[in-house]
């Protein structure tokens, strides 16, 4: 084979598998016309009464979980306020635009202060929020959140429960499911549906 017919057989070759790597990206979010989340009336940890319309004009980035979780809970809460701390860094403006929530799916032990001693160790815009456990079986519902009570005692239980952390749009609506981490991920998940 001669250098010419070589080159040209190097370059198709080479053209196609690249042509390929510069995907861009999807025009539609993840979810987009998913039926995920609703309306809620819940207390946060301050013992305020906070609805979904308190949210209004905010992207939320939302997450299920529970204050007395021993290992998966604090590490996802963590990497998600290490998410926003970089897009408050990376991008102050969209930082502010983004509401980072945290609901129990233990309200018989989080209250309004163990929710606020959880919160406050990883953001000081996270929004803790509880209720009557009808409550919080019916915003799971609306959210597609699985949770059953453990093993244990009455003191001394884990919390069985799904692990989604969503983004969702300033109206409400769902965008993405955003990966569990590392913070780097998190964020450029956000930064890619967050207009």
């Amino acid at each position: 084979m001669n250098m010419r017919c070589f080159a040209a057989t190097l370059a198709l070759l080479l053209a196609g598998p690249l042509s390929g790597c510069a995907q861009e990206p999807a025009s539609a979010p993840p979810l987009a016309g998913a039926r995920i989340g609703g309306a809620f009336t819940l207390t946060d940890q301050d013992g305020r009464t906070v609805t979904d319309r308190d949210f209004a004009g905010q992207y939320r980035i939302v997450y299920f979980g529970y204050t007395f979780c021993p290992d998966v809970c604090p590490t996802d809460v963590q990497n998600i306020a290490a998410a926003l701390k970089a897009i408050e860094r990376d991008d102050p403006a969209l930082g502010k635009r983004i509401a980072p929530i945290f609901i129990t799916v233990d309200p018989a032990r989080d209250t309004p202060a163990a929710l606020k001693r959880f919160v406050t160790a990883f953001h000081p815009r996270l929004v803790g929020l509880t209720g009557t456990p009808a409550q919080i079986a019916t915003v799971a519902k609306e959210y597609g959140i699985y949770f059953a009570r453990g093993a244990g005692t009455s003191g001394g239980y884990l919390m069985d429960h799904s692990r989604q952390i969503y983004l969702f749009d300033p109206d409400g609506k769902p965008l993405a499911l955003l990966p569990e981490g590392p913070p780097a991920a998190i964020a450029a998940e956000v930064k890619k549906w967050a207009r």
